[in-house]
């Protein structure tokens, strides 16, 4: 062997070594990391005030538990060493606002229902799973029943401390949701979550559209902590928008929006599922229902849509232009499967691309904030709407697009979101305005919100924050099939007969609007189940384009 590759193996060796004394150091690094953090939770714990300390074994061994206002912390117990050395194992924690119930574990016979000796306490919780919430059980055993009921009664006083779970929810099922799975997916994954967390319920399946509304108008609300619906984006856009227009009915103001103080909660049943994706993060039962168990609430935005002066609904989202024309031919073919109908829809509308004359008028959002959570005095009204008259920006042209969101509209689709530039309880809407261009470059717009990135960075895509949204269409344009088959240029804008009218999606829903619309941000006008995410998990592609 040359000297020169004996160098050269003695560099590789070393290489080598420092490489593996580099992994041990991070290694112990990290072990480090987690002690002091185990640590700094059992400090946290002495530093409370203990409820319970008792002894229970975890599987096979004995474990020293203590129990405090927030939370519960487990220590094997080890004997010492011959050397008198004591092992330090690293403690258990499980925090009290991650538990939803407590029941006491017996050993029963075959086919017996009640009695039976005690054998321990098991406490129910959720644990994370990046945005998904799945069910755990932590097993205390101890066979002293004195013992196990002290600690069991405990817990659930603990546990009643939080006032924003829910104890009776009014639940709407639609059995008609996409797969027509709703009623399944609320037996085997909601239910027995309600019934562990002793949650009663009152349920009612709808039978057809505007069934949940109907029955949120007249039915006795008082009794309830909230409400919950369990279907697709059109039941949970009726919904949202029963429980807001009850309030607003309940506080008997009929010109302006009354916060809800009902919460409600949204377990996915759809295809797409923009609004639980939005507060949830995935499209999953289970993460759903946990939320609601738990309490988790949120604050947030949503949108009126009225015409002349009359109210349409309240939403979250609208779009008008391309989102329009394609619902609009996706309901025609209601026949075919819902990924099938989604797919034929977006190629036709494309196929067949054109944009709408429109007046585009908006209210940006930073002259609104500074107006919206200050007292105004009764003679400051009038000039404050005067002032807002003025600020408002008019544009005229031709759009193939315009959406205006008050939340992110997070889908397995667009895990970024259709406009990932709002929150949900920013007090204004992304409003997303797409002028007239080539079908190419359209395509290449929508393609990227599959993407991380860059669905706006086309000159013909502009984006405002904004507090309000005035549309109207110029000469009465509106959209029909017959109008499109008599156009011959592909640049020229869709015209049409009087009397027919527009299609807006509105949270997934097609209504039809003849005339101008008028869109207002209402801050933080109703309260979910959920928590605020940034991103959806994606598990869909779309491959029709």
């Amino acid at each position: 062997m040359s000297e020169h590759e004996e160098e050269l193996r003695g560099e590789q060796r070393f290489s080598t070594k420092k490489k593996k004394a580099k992994r041990r150091g991070t290694r112990k690094k990290k072990e480090k990391q987690e002690l002091d953090g185990r640590q700094q939770q059992v400090e946290q714990v002495e530093s409370e005030c203990v409820v319970l300390r008792g002894i229970f074994k975890l599987g096979k061994k004995s474990h020293d538990v203590l129990l405090t206002q927030t939370r519960l912390t487990w220590t094997p117990i080890t004997p010492e060493t011959p050397t008198g050395k004591v092992c330090m194992l690293q403690p258990g924690v499980v925090l009290l606002q991650d538990v939803y119930a407590v029941k006491v574990k017996r050993r029963r016979a075959v086919g017996q229902q009640s009695g039976g000796p005690v054998l321990g306490v098991a406490l129910f919780c959720c644990r994370r799973r990046g945005m998904r919430l799945e069910g755990d059980t932590l097993h205390l055993n101890n066979a002293s029943t004195e013992h196990t009921h002290a600690w069991y009664n405990t817990l659930k006083e603990l546990l009643k401390g939080f006032s924003s779970r829910p104890r009776y929810l009014k639940v709407f099922i639609n059995p008609s949701s996409h797969k027509k799975e709703a009623v399944h997916i609320y037996r085997e994954h909601v239910a027995p979550l309600f019934k562990m967390a002793d949650i009663r319920t009152d349920i009612t399946v709808t039978e057809r559209k505007g069934h949940a509304l109907s029955v949120m108008k007249e039915c006795k609300l008082d009794e309830y902590d909230g409400v919950v619906c369990v279907g697709g984006d059109g039941s949970v856009a009726e919904l949202c928008h029963a429980v807001v227009l009850r309030a607003q009915l309940d506080a008997d103001s009929p010109d302006k929006p009354v916060k809800s103080e009902l919460p409600l909660g949204i377990i996915p049943a759809g295809s797409t599922d923009v609004v639980s994706c939005s507060v949830h993060g995935v499209r999953d039962p289970v993460t759903a229902a946990l939320h609601i168990v738990l309490g988790h609430l949120l604050q947030v935005d949503m949108c009126s849509f009225s015409s002349l002066g009359q109210l349409v609904r309240f939403g979250f989202s609208a779009m008008f232009g391309f989102g329009g024309q394609t619902l609009a031919r996706a309901e025609k073919k209601r026949w075919m499967p819902s990924s099938r109908r989604r797919e034929y829809a977006l190629l036709k509308t494309l196929a067949k691309l054109r944009p709408e004359d429109c007046q585009l008028s908006f209210l940006p959002a930073k002259k609104s904030h500074r107006n919206l959570f200050r007292h105004r005095e009764p003679d400051q009204e009038s000039q404050s709407e005067a002032e807002d008259e003025e600020s408002w920006t008019t544009n005229q042209g031709l759009y193939l697009s315009i959406s205006i969101m008050s939340v992110p509209c997070l889908s397995p689709h667009a895990p970024q979101g259709l406009a990932p530039n709002t929150r949900l309880a920013n007090g204004s809407a992304a409003l997303i305005a797409v002028g007239n261009t080539s079908r190419s470059e359209f395509i290449k717009h929508l393609k990227r919100y599959g993407s991380s990135s860059g669905q706006f960075n086309f000159p013909f895509v502009e984006t405002h924050a904004v507090s309000a949204v005035r549309l109207r269409p110029q000469s009465v344009i509106g959209f029909s099939e017959d109008s499109e088959e008599n156009c011959d240029s592909k640049t020229s804008p869709i015209t049409q007969s009087d009397g027919a009218t527009f299609p807006w999606n509105i949270d997934g829903e097609l209504i039809e609007i003849g005339n101008e619309v008028l869109v207002r941000v209402h801050p933080q006008l109703i309260t979910l189940y959920g928590e605020e995410v940034d991103e959806a998990e994606s598990t869909i592609s779309c491959s029709c384009i």
